[in-house]
């Protein structure tokens, strides 16, 4: 390795020099050989993808082989001086333009004119602009006619992280090639390759950590370890590369998950303080966590996962093992505590509070059993495998005839009672005079005004039978009510008046009177005593429910609580 001003980092010490160099965009490097191998070469080219995958280099090495010496080849010599020219950047034919810092319609003007002229050694003059999404609209639309139809001897590569902002006009007059990330296996063969050109010593779970450092880009991933080999040397430990480049040990992924699912709670406390403790930034421990619960949630739900994870092979075993004794299931309920966890530390102060809690939880859910295995126990429980007692409004039943063994495994219903209804006083063999005392007479009264005049009924319903004598009717509603306003109005004693010699066949005076139902110095009305009666229907239910034996082993069984009983 080289020392002091000399030094070459190692993005530009290991650049690729040929399609073959190139990593991971195999696509492109064959596509592009055949097109010159065959003469089909365009006047432009469209370069788009991620940073650092190598735009700007295949644009170099296109240059090469369009100007090489030894003519134009699907690969480019290397030792012509119109290729050592291109390699360092001084060829007078080849333009590298920044589209960041030249971005305006005069420096595209005085390109269109420079172009004009024949190249002065070169086969071609070839114009790489990269970053051209940078370029001005005025820019644009002075390059248009140019780029439709340049001359012969010109030839336009363009490079861009975001294609999405080129106008349309540019894009149809461009051969479009996208560059994909490079995948973490490939970058780690790469950096293997690199550490032994420069006899370094190192592990593969460091050049993982690296790999996947660089999200994809060689050249970041080439950056991440220049910094690891300047501070380490030749020799490079796993801890160091971890601290180096900001990355979460996967030892600690590993140690944190397998807690998770023991439930031990202390061990996740502690590791989220010794993820504290190194200054790591608890949201991207979290999204870091994510990822991990996420890539042993594929490994245990489909047959190849290898195809799916972007992982090296070590890596891949290594979350298999972890993963093996874990359900898909049980993995997904705690990757959905984390992803929630993440969208709530996004504006939270206290990040490391919500992780813990997140983990804490996961780590102390409870086991849930399989519907099929609750369903068995439900069909066991209908056999009678599970011995049930009879229900106790059917104790003493005598069974039905005729229902066979199916009457000595579920108990019987009660037969439904047919409803009342009221029955006019034409269709009644036993209509009399409203006579005092029984309140069986006044409910039969109501029942026959709710059916001719439901409004006038649903008022006497709240209302209670001081006196009902021959030729006498008085009935108290409730001072300050609705239903006390209603019945003293002159029309409605009227209709109750009418209604009442309908209904015995006499005439009989009418009073209403205001009364306080608090003192219980008057009768229930109906309404008051069906909501008495309701109310100890439903006391009587949840005392029965409660001591069911069929009920409560649903309640083991599910781990339920019975919130509301209802009447069908």
């Amino acid at each position: 390795m080289s020392n002091g001003t000399s030094y070459e980092v190692l993005a530009r010490k290991y650049r690729p020099q040929s399609f073959s160099e190139l990593t991971g965009q195999e696509h492109v490097s064959r596509t592009l050989q055949n097109a010159i191998d065959s003469g089909r070469v365009a006047h432009a080219f469209l370069f788009t993808g991620a940073r650092g995958v190598g735009k700007t280099s295949t644009a170099r090495i296109l240059a090469k082989t369009l100007n090489c010496e030894q003519g134009v080849t699907h690969e480019p010599c290397n030792v012509c001086p119109q290729c050592i020219e291109i390699t360092k950047g001084t060829s007078t034919d080849v333009f590298e333009i920044d589209g960041a810092s030249n971005n305006g319609v005069e420096d595209v003007r005085d390109l269109r004119d420079s172009i004009k002229y024949l190249p002065s050694h070169s086969r071609y003059k070839i114009i790489i602009i990269d970053e051209v999404h940078m370029l001005s609209t005025n820019a644009f639309n002075a390059l248009l006619k140019t780029l439709e139809e340049p001359p012969e001897h010109v030839k336009f590569i363009f490079a861009t992280t975001e294609p999405h902002k080129l106008p349309i006009t540019i894009l149809s007059r461009c051969q479009r090639f996208d560059f994909k990330r490079v995948p973490v296996a490939k970058i780690i063969t790469r950096l293997r390759e690199i550490a032994g050109k420069e006899n370094v010593i190192i592990s593969d779970s460091s050049l993982a950590l690296i790999a996947r450092k660089g999200d994809g880009s060689m050249r970041d991933s080439l950056t991440a370890f220049d910094q690891v080999l300047a501070f380490c040397d030749s020799s490079v430990s796993d801890e160091d590369v971890a601290t180096l480049i900001g990355a979460v040990d996967p030892r600690l992924l590993a140690d944190i998950s397998a807690a998770v699912f023991g439930g031990d709670t202390q061990a996740v406390l502690a590791g989220i303080k010794r993820v504290d403790m190194v200054g790591y930034n608890m949201r991207q421990f979290c999204q870091d966590l994510i990822e991990h619960f996420r890539n042993l949630l594929v490994i245990r739900s489909v047959k190849n996962p290898e195809e799916i994870l972007d992982l090296a092979d070590a890596e891949l075993e290594e979350l298999r093992h972890q993963a093996a004794a874990f359900t898909a299931q049980d993995i997904q309920r705690r990757l959905t505590l984390l992803i929630k966890a993440d969208s709530e530390m996004a504006f939270a102060s206290f990040q490391r509070l919500i992780l813990e809690m997140a983990l804490l939880k996961a780590a102390l859910l409870v086991p849930v059993l399989p519907i099929s295995e609750l369903l068995e126990k439900i069909k066991l429980l209908e056999a009678g495998a599970v011995h049930t007692p009879a229900l106790p409004w059917n104790a003493g039943r005598p069974a039905v005839p005729g229902t066979g063994d199916r009457d000595q495994r579920e108990p019987q219903r009660p037969a439904p009672q047919p409803a009342r209804t009221p029955q006019p006083a034409a269709a009644a063999s036993t209509s009399k005079p409203v006579q005092h005392g029984t309140h069986s007479d006044w409910e039969r009264f109501v029942a026959f005004v709710v059916e001719k005049r439901p409004a006038i009924g649903s008022v006497l319903e709240h209302g209670s039978p001081l006196k009902l004598e021959p030729g006498l009717m008085e009935i108290g509603f409730p001072a300050g009510s609705y239903y006390l306003t209603s019945a003293q109005d002159a029309d409605s004693i009227s209709e109750i008046r009418a209604l009442a010699h309908e209904f015995s066949g006499t005439e009989a005076a009418v009073k209403i009177r205001s009364i306080t139902p608090e003192t219980g110095s008057s009768p229930a009305s109906l309404a008051e005593k069906k909501k008495s009666d309701r109310l100890q229907r439903i006391e009587s239910l949840k005392q029965e429910v409660a001591a069911h034996p069929v009920i409560n082993e649903a309640l083991r069984l599910f781990g339920g609580t019975i919130t509301d009983i209802r009447e069908t």
